[in-house]
């Protein structure tokens, strides 16, 4: 698949209101205060996986500002950056999958886990509690806390829901020689 400009904005629009509404209304509330179990990581992965970085850091920046708007309580810079680079990071990881093609087997699933692991591990145990200690002052044991439930929970939701929607997409996208030419009659 050929990335164009305008397949990527459309991408990005659709992917940040996705992001947007699965963050907001789909959220499950763990027992650490303002972390949340989130789904929106494996939509996330999986179209930066598909239509690169640009749209993983958009995606994610967008989607994550409008779900701090919507709470009321201010935007935490700190985890929207962290989404962002989050975005980014899987992003980078589609020259490594050819999901656009249609192809994510076992090599593609182990590619992709592999690198929204250490991509979550950056994130939300490195950026997001250290942005969070520098820009609002935070106790570093409650923000390492955070990082650490949110982490994992991403980790989970990104490897169960991410996997399968690379899987569908690869199985529903026609692989390159798969249809036969028709012949004409005379």
């Amino acid at each position: 698949m050929k990335r164009t400009p305008v397949k990527t904005i459309v991408a990005i629009g659709i992917g940040a209101a996705l992001f947007f509404v699965l963050g907001r209304f789909v959220a499950i509330p763990s027992p650490v205060p303002n972390t949340s179990i989130c789904i929106q990581y494996g939509l996330l992965g999986f179209m930066a996986v598909l239509f690169g970085p640009l749209a993983g850091v958009l995606i994610a920046l967008i989607g994550h500002f409008l779900i701090d708007l919507s709470w009321g309580g201010g935007i935490w810079w700190s985890w929207v950056i962290a989404s962002g680079v989050f975005g980014l990071l899987m992003g980078l990881v589609s020259k490594k999958i050819k999901l656009a093609d249609g192809e994510f087997g076992g090599k593609g699933a182990a590619v992709f886990n592999v690198s929204q692991v250490v991509a979550h591990i950056i994130c939300w145990a490195v950026v997001a509690p250290v942005l969070d200690i520098v820009m609002y002052a935070e106790p570093a044991n409650k923000v390492f806390l955070q990082g650490l439930v949110g982490g994992l929970s991403n980790i989970v939701t990104t490897a169960i829901i991410g996997t399968l929607l690379c899987v569908a997409y690869a199985a529903a996208k026609p692989k390159k020689g798969s249809l036969k030419e028709e012949k004409e009659e005379k």
